[in-house]
């Protein structure tokens, strides 16, 4: 038999029945119209505040379930906070029966009784995620260098949007920035912002780096393509419970954190980089930096250098003990501090000096540094030339 029950109960229109002649019709229908819209309006509005409970329950369950898994926290304290939550989503299942009972309880009308003639239903299913890459080390490098060749201008873009609605259009409209060499290059460009004191600037790229992680991790936990998350997240960061948001915040300021210490340390490798630079083109043909070689010579073959008096020098050499003479003046030779003729470092005769003074007068007048000569240098070589970062510097 067919069952007519469902027929029974029906609000086809407002106006259907005859009234009474002393009854106000129109003020009737007008009435018998505001009540059922208004009962339509309360059941949204119940269903879209179970929608957000809901929402909430299920965030706040994968966050203790992870901070469980991480062992993060007071394991103790971790369970028993998931216990209530569980027993919360016991509470949401029956609210969302009584919700559909009473659904199907409420009386059709003429916005909900009619339907399509015609219905299709077509599901777009999402593309699957790219295995990983056994990729070396050498091919890495090199398809991050193309892709920064091809797409550095459209990365600096993204890096410089302000809005989530803009970020979402511009990702939509250029899909193949959503990848991991993308989030390589902005971590990059946010050290070296760092390491140029451009601390706002380098703060706001590291926010959209941030976006980008986060796409890509959604993508490994769908196990679909990035580029099917895009609007996902920013729908869901947009529209987001607040421990999500806080979550997303406490990402962003660790980060930071890390790109800072990682640009301190680049500075410190640039400058020691610089100063090892300088020491190898300071050394002589003997391997010996003149400036340590120039420290460790008695006070009075320092006064001889820096006065650039031969005489005195060979004055002072004929003074010292031998063994002394040949220790100190062959670290002379080494360092560059001293050229002299083949065999002159026993100082030969006085003419033997002076036939060489007139060589070695333009190279002493350079390698004879004092200690404030050595300073000027090292106060020209204080600005580090950065050489780049590379992709060592990624996390």
């Amino acid at each position: 038999m067919v069952d007519y029950s469902k027929w029974k109960n029906i609000e086809i229109s407002d106006d259907e029945d005859d009234t009474h002649p002393n009854i106000d019709t129109p003020s009737l229908f007008r009435w018998r119209h505001q009540a059922r819209v208004e009962r339509m309006a309360e059941m949204e509005r119940e269903k879209e505040e179970f929608k957000k409970k809901k929402q909430s329950y299920q965030a706040r369950l994968m966050d203790v379930k992870e901070r469980i898994q991480k062992k993060d926290g007071d394991e103790a304290q971790l369970k028993k906070e998931l216990e209530k939550i569980e027993k919360e989503g016991k509470d949401l299942d029956r609210q969302e029966e009584d919700l559909v009972k009473k659904e199907r309880k409420a009386p059709w009308n003429v916005d909900t009784i009619s339907k399509p003639g015609f219905e299709k239903t077509v599901l777009n299913k999402k593309a699957a995620r790219k295995p990983d890459e056994n990729l070396s080390e050498e091919e890495k490098e090199a398809r991050m260098k193309k892709f920064v060749k091809e797409n550095e201008k459209l990365c600096k873009q993204y890096g410089m949007l302000r809005k989530y609605d803009d970020s979402k259009r511009f990702l939509q409209e250029h899909l193949d920035l959503v990848c991991e060499e993308t989030a390589n290059y902005l971590v990059i460009w946010s050290i070296n912002l760092e390491m140029e004191e451009k601390h706002e600037l380098m703060a706001h790229v590291a926010h959209q780096c941030i976006c980008m992680q986060y796409i890509l991790e959604l993508a490994k936990q769908l196990d679909v393509d990035p580029r099917a998350c895009v609007s996902s997240f920013f729908s869901k960061i947009q529209n987001c419970v607040p421990e999500y948001k806080e979550q997303f915040e406490s990402e962003i300021k660790g980060f930071k954190e890390r790109i800072k210490k990682r640009a301190q340390e680049k500075i410190k490798e640039a400058l020691a980089e610089a100063e090892e630079e300088e020491k190898a083109a300071r050394l002589g043909p003997g391997g010996l930096d003149p400036a340590e070689v120039f420290e460790t010579l008695p006070e009075s073959l320092q006064k001889c250098f820096e006065s650039r008096d031969i005489e005195l020098l060979q004055k002072t050499i004929a003074e010292m003990p031998v063994d002394e003479a040949k220790y100190h003046m062959k670290r002379c030779v080494d360092s560059g501090l001293w050229v002299p003729n083949a065999g002159d470092v026993d100082l030969g005769t006085e003419e033997e000096q002076k036939n060489t003074e007139a060589e070695t007068d333009t190279k002493q007048s350079k390698s004879a540094k004092s200690d404030s000569d050595v300073g000027k240098e090292d106060k020209k070589s204080e600005e580090p030339i950065y050489t780049g970062v590379t992709t060592d510097d990624l996390d």
